[in-house]
C-alpha cells in the first residue's frame, strides 16, 4: 500500500468548512503522480514516451468529515492492470491521524498517446515497471470490457 501525507489547507475546504469534493480529487491526483514517480513513471519518463495518464471515472464514498489543519493520509492500492498496461484500476482511501477511514474511491484510468490522443498500451520499459506495482488482495487483470462495466455511454445534445 502506498501512502501520502497531506495537511488540509484553507483552499481545500468548502462553504461547510469541511474538506471539499474537489480537494479529494486533487489529493488523489497528487498521490497518484507521486506513486508513479516512485515506481519509475516520473513525468520526465512518461513524456519521453509521449504518453499521459487519463481518468475514466472516480467513484467516491464519503464516511466522515475532515477539517482545516487536520493531517490526512491518502493511500493507493493497485487493484487492476491490463496485460498490455493500457488500463489501470486504483483504490484510494483517506484516513485521519487516528487511522479512521474518511472516504474511499475506486478510480479507473488508462494511457493515451499525446500525439494521436488515443488510448495506447504502455511501452515495454514502462510495462515491465507496471508489472512490479504493489497489488491489492483483490487485484485482477483488466480487459477492455472492464472499462465499460457501468454501461454509461455519452448522450449528445441535439443542436
Amino acid at each position: 500500500m502506498y501512502k501520502k501525507q497531506f495537511e488540509i489547507r484553507w483552499s481545500d475546504v468548502d462553504a461547510n468548512g469541511h474538506l471539499a469534493n474537489s480537494a479529494y480529487t486533487n489529493f488523489m491526483s497528487h498521490a497518484r503522480m507521486s506513486f508513479f514517480a516512485e515506481q519509475g513513471f516520473s513525468m520526465t519518463q512518461i513524456m519521453k514516451h509521449g504518453i499521459g495518464p487519463v481518468v475514466f471515472y472516480e467513484h467516491m464514498f464519503y464516511f466522515k468529515e475532515s477539517f482545516i489543519g487536520a493531517p490526512i493520509t491518502v493511500t493507493i492500492e493497485v487493484s487492476g492492470l491490463s496485460e498490455d498496461g493500457m488500463f489501470f484500476l486504483f483504490e484510494h482511501n483517506f484516513y485521519d491521524h487516528k487511522g479512521r477511514n474518511l472516504a474511499h474511491c475506486e478510480m479507473q484510468g488508462g494511457w493515451i498517446d499525446l500525439k494521436t490522443r488515443k488510448l495506447c498500451p504502455l511501452p515495454e520499459t514502462l510495462k515491465k515497471l507496471a508489472e512490479k506495482f504493489p497489488k491489492s488482495e483483490s487485484f485482477k487483470t483488466l480487459t477492455k470490457e472492464d472499462t465499460r462495466k457501468h454501461g454509461v455511454k455519452p448522450k449528445n445534445l441535439e443542436v
